[in-house]
């Protein structure tokens, strides 16, 4: 097949892209930049520009662009910044495979599972309607720029993504220092529902969604088993075998992180019903193995 990518350069993409390589797949990225190469496909998600020439012949794209949730802290210019790289930037691959004499097959655009909002200790799958806040409020926002794409016909897969645990990058790849180094433990109560998956089993999710026709709409790309944050804290403990047993009270997460703590100590307990349902079967579904896989 061949396959374009957005986001290829962040830790989703560049496994993603391996992957599919190594499987004779051709693929080629979406750089904001002019195209160097025969494999890249200029675009710019701001102004709504993609070079719709240089995507004759994908049969997919994936869609996995978007600026850093965690990176810095939410200021109102910041949050408009995560907003738009999502929004804006799925638009304009939407309209720009609905735009092709032959478009591809299937578009799959990474959300994530803070479409869900906080859950608490209710466990919900791809049925539950959209939760609040500022994320939640993103996420149906992201998903419904898709339309475009989903009107002309072709198969648009809501990959809704929880923590990806990975010592590479990501917020995972930030707790692994901090455990090392027996400064890890609790944050808030502990109590809140932390819906992780491993990097190597989010590759395989992506590589089913690409290859399994009857898939569309939303599917949660989580472990089948959420776990709290203070479980997450002695799983990480065992695994490193550090102590972990500091805490951070929600008062100092928020004087630190700001809005983002609310996301931090919110609970999100999601389920992978439709993946499961349509066959998938996770290499590494506890959180130990998780962990110890991204070790490896």
């Amino acid at each position: 097949m061949r396959i374009a990518i957005t986001g290829s350069s962040g830790l989703i993409g560049q496994a993603l892209l391996r992957s599919l390589r190594a499987d004779g797949h051709e693929v080629v990225r979406l750089v904001r930049r002019p195209a160097r190469s025969g494999d890249e496909v200029e675009w710019n998600p701001e102004g709504q520009y993609v070079d719709t020439a240089a995507l004759a012949g994908c049969e997919a794209v994936v869609h996995l662009a978007g600026a850093g949730v965690g990176d810095r802290r939410w200021t109102e210019a910041y949050k408009r910044r995560i907003r738009d790289s999502r929004v804006l930037g799925t638009a304009a691959i939407a309209e720009a495979v609905a735009s092709l004499d032959t478009p591809p097959r299937t578009l799959v655009v990474g959300t994530a599972v803070g479409y869900y909002g906080d859950t608490g200790d209710r466990a919900v799958d791809e049925g539950a309607p959209p939760g609040h806040g500022f994320l939640a409020d993103v996420c149906q926002e992201w998903e419904e720029a898709a339309a475009a794409a989903e009107e002309a016909g072709i198969r648009t897969v809501y990959a809704r993504t929880g923590l990806v645990v990975s010592r590479s990058g990501g917020a995972w790849g930030r707790l692994f220092p901090v455990f090392r180094a027996g400064l890890g433990g609790r944050l808030g109560s502990g109590r809140q529902y932390w819906s992780h998956i491993a990097l190597h089993d989010h590759i395989a999710a992506l590589r089913h969604l690409l290859d399994t026709e009857e898939l569309s709409g939303p599917v949660n790309l989580t472990a089948p088993e959420p776990v709290t944050q203070r479980e997450v804290a002695a799983a990480m403990g065992r695994v490193l075998r550090r102590p972990a047993l500091l805490w951070v009270p929600a008062p100092v997460l928020r004087t630190v992180l700001g809005e983002f703590s609310t996301d931090v100590l919110g609970s999100q307990r999601v389920l992978p019903r439709r993946l499961l349902e349509s066959g998938f079967r996770f290499a590494f579904p506890g959180i130990e193995d998780a962990i110890r896989a991204a070790l490896r």
